[in-house]
C-alpha cells in the first residue's frame, strides 16, 4: 500500500466523505511531515531560540522515559518537531441527533467508524459543521492538539502541544504512544479511554521520577478536578438520555433540554466555587454546549474507570495491563465491556458505552 493510501487509512480523521474531504487529509498529513526536522539537530543548532530548545530537551527526556519507565513503542515518533503556524494540528467536528446524546459516526475500511471528522483548516470544520447544523444536528468544533498515524509515520513533537508546557507534552506523548500500542478499529470509547488511562499513569509516574513536589501537588489536584468535572458532565448526560427516551413533542423536548442544560451550568458553577475559582472548564461549558460537545467527552472519558480498575488489579504493573487490554481488545465489543465490568468498573456505565 502506497504511503498516500495508508494516510488516508491510518489517519484517524477521515470518514465516509467526498472525494474533497479526503484531499484534504491527505495534503494536510503531508504538510506536517513535511516540517518536522529532527530534534537533535535542532537542538545543536547555536540559533535555535534557548526557550524552544528547553521545551526540546524536556520533551526528548519525556520521549525516553515513556519507553524506557512505561514499556511504551521505542521508534522514530517524537523525536522530531514541527512548528505549524497554528494553534492546533487538526480541529475534530462531532455531532449528534437534537434529542440524543449518541454520536453520529464516520466509517472508514481499515480503522472501522469514529465518532468525529476532522479537518487541517479551521474554516472548512466550521463550514462542515454548519452543514450539519442545517441538517438538523447539534454540531461541535473543537481544537486538537495531536492525533496518531499508530506507528505507520513517525510522527513529531509539535509546537500545538509543546506551547502548553512540560505537562501537556508528557501527556500528548505517553497518549498518542498507547495508541501505536493499541487500537481497536471502530471502538472510539475503548482506545481513548485506554490511552487516557495510560497517560494518566503516565504523568504519575513522570512527576514521581522528577521529585518535584509541587508538580506533583499540581497534577494530583488537576486529576481530581477533571474527574469531577468529567462526572458531572456524565451525570448530566445521563440525565439527557433519559429525557431524550421519553416520546414528547419537540418543543416541549427542546425547552426540558434547555433546562438540564442550564442546570449543568449552574452546577459547574458551584463546583467552581470550590476549586477556590479555577476556570480551567469555564470555555467548554460556554461554547457550543450540546449534545455533540456532551457526547465527544464520553468518547475520550467514558471507560476510563473500568481501565484504572483493570490496573490496579494487574497491581499497576503496566506489561501486564498491556497483556490484558490486548487480551480484551481481541473479544467482541460485547464482550471487551463485559470483562471491563468484572474489573470492577459500575454496570450502568458499561451499559452506557455498550450502548453506543
Amino acid at each position: 500500500m502506497s504511503k498516500t493510501l495508508l494516510i488516508i487509512a491510518l489517519t484517524l480523521l477521515a470518514g465516509c466523505a467526498r472525494l474533497d474531504y479526503y484531499v484534504q487529509a491527505v495534503g494536510g498529513h503531508l504538510k506536517v511531515m513535511g516540517a518536522a526536522h529532527p530534534i537533535e539537530e535542532i537542538l545543536q543548532n547555536p540559533a535555535t531560540d534557548p526557550a524552544l530548545k528547553k521545551k526540546l530537551e524536556n520533551a526528548h527526556a519525556i520521549r525516553e522515559f515513556a519507553s524506557r519507565e512505561l514499556a511504551l513503542p521505542d521508534n522514530d515518533s517524537y523525536r522530531t518537531y514541527a512548528d505549524l503556524g497554528r494553534p492546533f494540528a487538526v480541529w475534530n467536528v462531532f455531532a449528534a441527533p437534537e434529542f440524543s446524546v449518541e454520536p453520529e459516526k464516520w466509517c472508514m475500511v481499515f480503522v472501522g467508524c469514529v465518532g468525529y471528522r476532522g479537518y487541517y483548516d479551521r474554516a472548512e470544520a466550521e463550514r462542515y459543521a454548519a452543514e450539519l447544523r442545517r441538517s438538523g444536528l447539534d454540531a461541535y468544533v473543537g481544537g486538537v492538539s495531536a492525533y496518531s498515524t499508530l506507528g505507520y509515520f513517525s510522527d513529531p513533537v509539535l509546537n500545538t502541544f509543546l506551547r502548553f508546557g512540560d505537562t501537556e507534552s508528557a501527556r500528548t506523548i505517553f497518549h498518542e504512544l498507547a495508541h501505536q500500542l493499541l487500537f481497536v478499529d471502530g471502538d472510539t470509547v475503548f482506545n481513548e479511554s485506554f490511552a487516557a488511562t495510560v497517560e494518566s499513569e503516565g504523568l504519575r509516574r513522570w512527576f514521581a521520577h522528577n521529585g518535584n513536589p509541587d508538580q506533583q501537588q499540581a497534577f494530583a489536584a488537576q486529576q481530581q478536578r477533571k474527574a469531577q468535572f468529567v462526572q458531572l458532565v456524565d451525570s448530566y448526560r445521563t440525565r439527557l438520555r433519559a429525557l431524550y427516551a421519553v416520546q414528547q413533542p419537540a418543543e416541549e423536548m427542546r425547552r426540558a433540554k434547555g433546562e438540564v442544560v442550564a442546570d449543568m451550568k449552574r452546577a459547574y458553577a458551584l463546583m467552581k466555587e470550590n476549586w477556590g475559582g479555577d476556570a480551567r472548564y469555564d470555555r467548554w461549558f460556554e461554547q457550543d454546549l450540546n449534545n455533540a460537545k456532551i457526547a465527544s467527552l464520553g468518547m475520550y472519558t467514558q471507560l476510563v474507570p473500568a481501565f484504572e480498575a483493570l490496573l490496579e488489579k494487574e497491581g499497576r504493573d503496566l506489561p501486564r495491563f498491556y497483556s490484558r487490554a490486548t487480551e480484551l481488545a481481541r473479544l467482541p465489543k460485547a464482550g471487551r465491556l463485559a470483562a471491563l465490568s468484572d474489573a470492577g468498573e459500575s454496570v450502568s456505565v458499561i451499559k452506557s458505552a455498550q450502548a453506543e
